[in-house]
């Protein structure tokens, strides 16, 4: 008989973390979280500060069968006007049964917080992995995005979820550089607004060239990027800490204004998807060896973030960092590029079409109205 549990203990948190090592046993494309940074997200994440959560597992027989949390995050409601609750690391075996006690339980909560609505899956800001796979499932996620299993999204609708939105994400050939067009408005650009390159290892060593970077962040994607939470001061320590020392000048590139201020960016990391699958969540013994490995080769990247200050958008300044970066991929053996997830209303995808490219996967954000 299934069972609700909420998640209060260690061990029932080590159980939350460590279930998806089994449900996706022998699946070749899911790529697993490392088990201590989902515990620290979980329970000491800078976004709890604000935000509310609460974990549940359903169990059969002593047996984990599906997890799902909920979180209440009051910064985005007070900016939306809403009164949402949203769900997130929600995995199960393919039984409606179980998918209808997990949402419940989140609904459930949801009620006694006066909430109207749900939706998911998501994390705590836009930085966190978020979307369920609707299209793609024979391909390996970059590692800070969901993979599921096809049956997931055929639970959720059963239970009476539409959908909100969805992101889309290519796969490009790299190093094929830019068209000679593309490369004369760089130029063009570069010099009418006395532009020039910056450099990424030089602002991570400056604490406070990494909050502005941050803040450029946060003003760029306020406007322009669905459902975005601006983050913290908090939280952009610990971005700042956990995501710069995986970019260098090597596959990213920043543009500076003529006082020295951030102009646009275009943030790439080497793929680390395959060495966490052999990591298999633990840093010890050999994962750390399959991650250091991995962040030395540049076959396949992941294009994690890219964006210019408001003053500066629609000015043209994308074309300059994408021609460097396209510069760069050819340098160091650069083969595929896989962008991160664009909503698909936003008009900035239309950016690969001046690159060799395929879908590589669609994931969906679903909503619903909680009744009484």
């Amino acid at each position: 008989m299934f069972k609700v549990l909420e998640v209060k203990s260690k061990s029932d948190l080590r159980r939350f973390v460590r279930f998806p090592d089994e449900l996706y046993k022998g699946c070749k494309q899911y790529v697993p979280a490392l088990h201590s940074a989902e515990v620290h997200t979980l329970t000491k994440a800078a976004s709890l500060s604000y935000c509310k959560l609460r974990m549940w597992l359903v169990t059969d027989g002593g047996k984990v069968a599906g997890r799902i949390a909920a979180i209440v995050n009051p910064r985005y409601n007070e900016l939306y006007g809403k009164k949402r609750i949203r769900f997130g690391w929600f995995d199960c075996i393919n039984s409606i049964e179980v998918a209808k006690l997990l949402i419940g339980a989140a609904e459930s909560w949801a009620r006694e917080l006066g909430m109207t609505e749900i939706h998911g899956p998501l994390a705590y800001n836009t930085m966190g992995k978020q979307g369920m796979l609707v299209e793609g499932y024979e391909n390996i996620p970059p590692f800070n995005c969901i993979y599921n299993f096809p049956y997931y999204n055929d639970l959720i609708t059963s239970l009476g979820f539409e959908k909100e939105c969805d992101w889309v994400q290519y796969k490009m050939v790299a190093n094929h550089g830019v068209p000679e067009k593309a490369r004369r408005v760089a130029k063009m650009v570069m010099e009418r607004y006395n532009l020039h390159l910056g450099s990424i290892d030089v602002l991570k060593k400056d604490p406070e060239q990494v909050r502005k970077f941050f803040k450029v962040y946060n003003e760029s994607f306020s406007q322009s990027v669905y459902n975005f939470i601006p983050l913290t001061d908090k939280e952009i320590e610990e971005e700042s800490s956990s995501l710069m020392r995986f970019i260098s000048d090597k596959a990213s590139s920043i543009l500076l204004d003529e006082n020295g201020d951030l102009v646009a960016f275009g943030i790439s990391t080497p793929s680390i998807s395959k060495a966490l699958q052999k990591a298999h969540g633990c840093l010890f013994p050999f994962g750390w060896y399959f991650l250091r490995k991995a962040l030395k080769n540049y076959k396949v990247t992941d294009l994690m973030v890219n964006g210019a200050a408001p003053e500066w958008q629609n000015k043209g300044v994308s074309s300059v960092y994408y021609k460097e970066m396209a510069d760069k991929a050819a340098k160091i053996g650069n083969r595929w590029a896989i962008s991160n997830p664009q909503i698909e209303s936003n008009s900035a995808v239309n950016i690969w079409n001046s690159y060799e490219h395929d879908p590589y996967m669609r994931r969906r954000c679903y909503i619903k109205k909680i009744g009484e």
